[in-house]
């Protein structure tokens, strides 16, 4: 009875990305959520759009008839009040009929389709519905969402550990089991499938390498000399996990640098239960005294950075920036042309007046002192100092909202 409560309460986690979606919906005749697998977009659909037809095209059946017979398919929901098509990658065809269909009837957020496959929905959605589909990204659950559903676990530590794909706070499931299942499972199935790799142990140690390499300036020549393989397989197998949602390459900030400034990108995971799964950590006492922890919580707050901006329907301008002297900002938003905000991160639960020093040496070399300086830290509370503003990893919501609407 005790999961049964839990699974019920998780399902009805308000997504911060359904108000968004409602909007938008009454404006656009085809509604389009990518995302990661089991990021929840079959479950946001259906809770937004709960009158909706539903079909998956995962089902042998279903897919054989929407590839056989697509208009006959598509037909088939005209007096519907309109459809969710799931996994619609599996018939990338589809998207022409839609075009038909769309311009014909032109009825609003009629269509609501969804896809794990960021690089194939692309491909299609340019091709066919430029101007006719508004695409929302949904990522796992944020730590705003768990802080809200009152699920967000107390320690930093386990949080990390866990990662933030709802099923692991649905069912009462084994965090190790479910996270090396999901790799075997989307990373070895899936992205390996559109990659066509032959050898699964090379392409096991890619993922491992990569993940030992979260935080850190990206070197091709090193991961590709580290796993085997050439420098144009490591650029292109990187390229896929972006696309497929399970890595992000963040880029350093430069305008205005010329070459003062590192132009080399990071490369960040989407979710830390999957780093530490890759990084074979098994319990959250382990990662407290881990030597990529500081790595790990960086990554889990750029990763709660990307969802913020996703779930507000915004671009994510989010870089680094590093210059050749080795001053380093961790996270530098631009929130309007030109306008940025810095944000310095660390694991550490004692604020130390060091953790300031990168902020002010930036502002004296881009000459603006006036610009307000943020912090993200392990701690429970947030401060204000003449350094700067000081915030709790479990508000990063908070900060990332005030940053914005200022």
């Amino acid at each position: 009875m005790q999961c049964n409560c839990r699974l019920y309460k998780v399902n009805m986690i308000k997504r911060k990305l359904s108000s968004k979606l409602s909007t938008i919906a009454k404006q656009f005749p085809v509604i389009a959520i990518t995302g990661p697998r089991q990021s929840g977009k079959t479950t946001l659909a259906k809770s937004v759009f709960a009158d909706y037809r539903y079909v998956s095209l995962e089902n042998i059946d279903t897919r054989a008839f929407a590839a056989n017979d697509p208009r006959n398919f598509l037909s088939s929901f005209d007096n519907a009040p309109g459809v969710i098509i799931d996994e619609i990658q599996e018939v990338p065809q589809l998207f022409s009929y839609l075009q038909e269909i769309v311009d014909t009837k032109k009825r609003p957020g009629f269509f609501v389709v969804t896809g794990s496959q960021n690089i194939l929905l692309q491909e299609k959605i340019s091709q066919s519905l430029a101007g006719r589909i508004a695409i929302f990204t949904l990522l796992p659950l944020s730590i705003s969402e768990l802080k809200d559903a009152d699920l967000l676990p107390e320690s930093v530590d386990s949080t990390m550990l866990k990662g933030f794909y709802p099923r692991l706070y649905a069912e009462q499931v084994d965090i190790q089991t479910w996270c090396n299942n999901y790799i075997t499972t989307y990373l070895e199935r899936d992205v390996r499938q559109l990659i066509n790799v032959n050898n699964l142990l090379t392409f096991q140690r890619f993922l491992k390498v990569c993940a030992a390499r979260i935080g850190n300036i990206l070197n091709y020549a090193d991961i590709a000399r580290d796993c085997d393989i050439s420098l144009n397989t490591a650029k292109a197998w990187l390229s896929i996990l972006e696309a497929s949602y399970i890595i992000k390459l963040v880029q350093p900030y430069y305008k205005n640098f010329n070459k003062r400034v590192t132009q080399t990108p990071k490369i960040y995971f989407y979710d830390t239960g999957i780093v530490c799964a890759l990084l074979g950590i098994k319990k959250a006492e382990e990662l407290n005294i881990h030597h990529m922890r500081g790595h790990i919580f960086e990554n889990m707050i750029i990763a709660d950075t990307f969802k913020y901006n996703f779930n507000s329907n915004m671009v994510p301008n989010i870089y680094f920036w590093r210059d050749t002297q080795g001053h380093e900002i961790d996270c530098l938003l631009e929130k309007s042309f030109d306008k940025l905000a810095p944000i310095e991160i660390k694991s550490n639960m004692t604020i130390s007046d060091r953790f300031f020093k990168n902020i002010i040496d930036w502002k004296e070399i881009i000459k603006e002192p006036s610009i307000e300086g943020y912090l993200v830290y392990s701690g429970n509370e947030n401060w204000i100092r003449r350094e700067g503003k000081i915030f709790s990893w479990k508000n990063n919501f908070e900060m990332l909202k005030e940053i914005y609407e200022s």
